[in-house]
Parts: structure tokens; sequence; C-alpha cells
């Protein structure tokens, strides 16, 4: 990882920390390193590279310019001793959780959570021999008695996805390291903006870049922060099974985190007035969002939160008929899945994103028929509620 950058503001650290002019031409942006391999200037230079008496690249699998300028940032972010960068949240979550895992090992997470992780969990790592658990992350007592002797990892979720639940990581944390599991949390919702879980004990983050860290809806990247031993097993796994980011990609990411301070002001502002509108209308029976007073966890998420994003779930009342007349009235709002973009998207859980999800793992998680998700965009919040409001306005 690059040196620290140690101004006093996130967003000047974001614009400079990991790069500076490029060397050889001056360019104020970095190049994009769009190649996969790299040359050396004799036979012996490539066994010190590789026996770690020299730094520098071999091939982009193994690293690239563009990853270390990406990881220098996601890692000051989350304020973690280093980090990796992967092509999608995916890939990363994947690494993260095999870089500890192996067979007869038991993996505690929890059934809200991005169908992407379910089928990873629920489907995948029980072909390989690790065991997994699904509980209430709300009752402490249930994680607890779920634990094993060969219990490794706890993984979750805060806010859920979709039904933004508040899990306690403090003390999530703690109950973990007294039995000496570690804990991975994946921070995609929140943003390392209104919350940092390595500062509550957790031992690692996990992102979808795809989503607010990149932000406009033309990335698909993933990261992982932690201590640096363990980004270095994460790198030993993620070598061998792929899942590397390009450099055009890297570099687009690169530019999205340069304004990732001000979106998210925008977005937390944003957010939390759609979300005090869509309280108060008569046709949303139930809504999820942190930010509100009559949130079943909006102390809890007061004291680990400092903003509370843009995403937010809503149930509606009447059935399919409803949501459908609702997700196709929509016009400034476009249908479509993923979140934490410029734009303002709406999708249905239960569609798309969760439809692979079994139903009484969905009932158990609060994942009902009659949700809508909402990400809420950067657009003036006058125009994104007034589109709310003719849509929510049903014949």
């Amino acid at each position: 990882m690059s040196e620290k950058t140690n101004y006093s503001g996130i967003s000047t650290n974001l614009v400079h920390a990991g790069e500076r002019p490029d060397p050889v031409t001056g360019s104020v942006i970095p190049p994009i390193y769009q190649t996969t391999t790299f040359a050396f200037e004799t036979n012996e230079s490539i066994f010190d590279l590789m026996e770690g008496r020299s730094q520098g690249y071999i091939y982009t699998r193994y690293g690239n310019p563009n990853y270390t300028m990406a990881e220098a940032k996601i890692a000051y972010l989350e304020e973690g001793e280093n980090a990796l960068v992967l092509a999608s949240g995916m890939a990363a979550t994947s690494t993260a959780v095999l870089a500890i895992l192996k067979a007869g090992d038991h993996l505690i997470t929890h059934t809200d959570i991005y169908g992407g992780s379910f089928g990873l969990f629920y489907e995948v790592l029980p072909r390989f021999g690790i065991e997994v658990s699904f509980v209430d992350f709300s009752d402490l007592t249930q994680i607890e008695d779920t634990i094993k002797k060969n219990t490794k990892v706890i993984f979750f979720e805060s806010p859920s996805n979709p039904s933004l639940k508040i899990f306690d990581i403090r003390k999530i944390s703690a109950l973990a390291h007294e039995n000496d599991i570690r804990v991975i949390v994946d921070n995609t919702f929140a943003t390392p903006y209104n919350q940092k879980p390595l500062n509550l004990g957790a031992d690692v983050v996990v992102h979808s870049c795809t989503k607010f860290i990149n932000g406009h809806s033309d990335v698909m990247a993933g990261a992982i922060i932690g201590k640096a031993d363990y980004i270095n097993e994460c790198i030993n796994i993620f070598r061998k099974l792929g899942g590397s980011l390009n450099g055009i990609d890297t570099w687009l990411m690169i530019r999205g985190m340069k304004t990732f301070g001000l979106r998210m002001e925008r977005h937390n502002q944003n957010g939390q007035k759609v979300a005090e509108f869509l309280s108060t209308h008569p046709l949303v029976e139930k809504i999820y969002y942190p930010g509100l007073p009559q949130h079943e966890r909006h102390e809890l998420a007061k004291s680990q939160m400092t903003g509370f994003g843009s995403v937010m779930s809503i149930e509606v009342k009447g059935g399919q008929n409803t949501v459908n007349a609702i997700l196709n009235r929509v016009k400034l709002f476009t249908r479509a899945v993923s979140l934490g973009s410029v734009e303002s998207l709406i999708t249905q859980p239960v569609a798309a994103v969760h439809y692979s999800v079994p139903a009484e793992y969905r009932k158990l998680g609060g994942i009902t028929d009659n949700m809508i998700r909402i990400s809420v965009g950067i657009e003036e919040v006058e125009d994104v509620i007034a589109d709310l409001v003719q849509a929510l306005d049903i014949p």
C-alpha cells in the first residue's frame, strides 16, 4: 500500500491518497495501466521480485499500479492496514471467507442478506464441506447459541439488504473474539463515510465497490480491507481463483472515489428527506430506514453510524398489482437492480436480487412480496419526491 495521506478532510485525502503526477510525463491524472504483463531488465530481477528483494509488478492478476492506487484510497477510507481490490463484490466476499475457512469449518450469518451472498453461503460453501448457519442477528443470544467449536467466521451486513436491519457491531465482535472467531462486515450500504466497522471491533470489511464507492453505475468491483497479514492471505487465494479487475475499471473507480465525500453528503441528505416523506404516505404500510426515529434500532444506528445513506425499503398496501403499478409509473427513477449510484434506482427485491432465495428464508429475513427497495441518487430531492408522489398516486 502507498503512504498514508494525513490531511484533515476525507475529500482532500481521497483526491490525493495513493497517487502522484506521472513521473514520466507529468500527467496530473495517473495513466490507465491496461496491460497484462510487465517487462524486466534481467532474468535475475524477476527472482528479486518474486523473492521479495524488490518491489514491482509481474502480471496484472498479481498486481497493477492502478490496483495499488485504489487500494490505498479504500484502506484509508476504512482505516485498515491494507486492502485488496477485486472484480466484484461477490469476488470480495468469496475470497474474504475462503481466506479463513476450510472443509469442516462453520460460518454464521443471517437471512436478510444480499441474494448473491446468500447463494454463496447456502449453495456453494456446503459443497466444500463448510457448514453455514442462518440466525437472527438482532438477538445476540441466537448467535451465541449457534457458536460451535469449529465456528471460524461470523459474517453480516449492517444495514442489511433489503430489510435495513441494524446489528450491534461492537457486541457481535466482542462475542466472536471471546470464541476466537473472526468477524467480517459487508459495509456496502453504510459506506465508510457513515460507518467504520474496523473501529467498532470487526476484523474485516468487504464492499461491493460497484455501489457507492464508485457511484456511477459503470464499474463492477469489490474490495476487502483488514490487517496486512490477512490481506496477504486474501491475495494468495485471489491469485488462484482469479477475479481480477482490469485497468480501465480500476482507473474509473479511482476517479469515482475522488467525489465520494461530496456524493455521500448528498446521498445522506436526499435519503433522509425521501424517507421522511415516505413515512407519512398513506399507501406505505411500513418503511425501513435507520435514520427515522421509528426504526426499531434507530438508537443503535446513531451509536455506530454518522449518517444513514440513501437506501431504504418500503412495504406498500396491496398485492403484486399495486407493486407493479408503482414501479411502472416511475419516470425519474430507473427500474433496475443495484444501488448507490448518482441516479435513483427502484426495484422489487423478490423479483430479482432475492428471487432465488427460498421463500422460508425470505420470510425469516422479513423480505416480503410487497417490499420495494429504493436507492436515492444525487438528483434534486424535490424532483425525486415528485416522482414518488405521482408513482404512488394509484387510482
